[in-house]
């Protein structure tokens, strides 16, 4: 193992915690409530599983914010179903803080995304609405009070590869028109994640947390901390900006079975921003 891994390993989970497996570094952390920066999940994450398999691996991993995904909550559901999921998710002391991915391809779209965002109660919607649509989603964000976080999905996304893709669209435009910046795919596209929290910090609304095996389009998902991303000058960047949003993390790398994935990535950022951040 590297010295570079050593350290980092040591810094982030501990000795002890290291020993023991990511799950037990997890459950030896403070609860999320109140810290720094709080973490969630991207719903995505869950694809494979129900709302309530989704519940019970957050409960395991000690996250307590959630950005929903229309798997499970679909955009047409019912004030009944709607009622149901948030139901479940507050009886098991989760907060849902926002709702997407949602893809926009037309005037419809955006509609049916606030108005879906605005029955589920939640101040933000993840989104990606084509270019031509920002004027009219810029409508609706002011009509709303909804804020928008446009999603950057990496090289070979042609609408928004990079977050500076999106900001280069959005910079004149309403203040609640945002990004989030999903760092992997950041990564993948060419834009270092802790440069690109510095230069966009004001329209940075949500984090989509991962890592990656390579700076380039051949870079594939890895757990946080065992990819080429640079986490603690990332969480500097957080901590000089003054980051106030959800840190989510949205695992890949196995769908099928996250848990590890997950216990492992939060313990591991959760330490480099204990050793960092004070």
């Amino acid at each position: 193992m590297s010295t570079r891994r050593n350290f980092l390993l040591q810094t982030a989970l501990g000795l002890a915690a290291t020993a023991a497996g990511p799950l037990a570094a997890v459950a030896a952390a403070p609860k999320p409530a109140g810290q720094r920066f709080p973490m969630g999940m991207a719903g995505y994450t869950f694809a494979k599983f129900s709302v309530d398999e989704a519940i019970a691996q957050m409960k395991r991993a000690g996250i307590e914010y959630i950005s929903v995904k229309d798997i499970h909550l679909p955009l047409n559901s019912s004030e009944e179903k709607i009622a149901e999921v948030l139901g479940k998710f507050k009886a098991a002391d989760i907060k849902v803080y926002a709702v997407g991915v949602i893809y926009m391809k037309t005037e419809k779209a955006v509609d049916e995304a606030f108005a879906y965002a605005a029955k589920v109660g939640v101040p933000l919607i993840v989104g990606v609405p084509n270019p031509e649509l920002l004027d009219y989603t810029e409508a609706k964000i002011k009509a709303t009070n909804i804020r928008l976080a446009i999603h950057n999905h990496g090289p070979e996304d042609k609408l928004y590869p990079g977050p500076k893709n999106v900001y280069d669209l959005i910079k004149h435009r309403d203040a609640r028109m945002g990004i989030c910046l999903d760092i992997g795919h950041a990564m993948r596209a060419g834009e270092e994640p802790g440069q690109a929290m510095k230069l966009y910090k004001d329209r940075i609304f949500d984090l989509h947390l991962k890592d990656v095996t390579v700076a380039s389009n051949q870079g594939k998902p890895t757990e946080i901390g065992r990819g080429v991303i640079n986490f603690p000058g990332f969480v500097q960047s957080m901590a000089k900006i003054n980051y106030k949003g959800i840190c989510s993390i949205e695992y890949e790398k196995n769908m099928a079975d996250p848990l590890p994935g997950i216990a492992e990535g939060k313990g591991f950022f959760e330490g480099v921003v204990r050793s960092l951040v004070k």
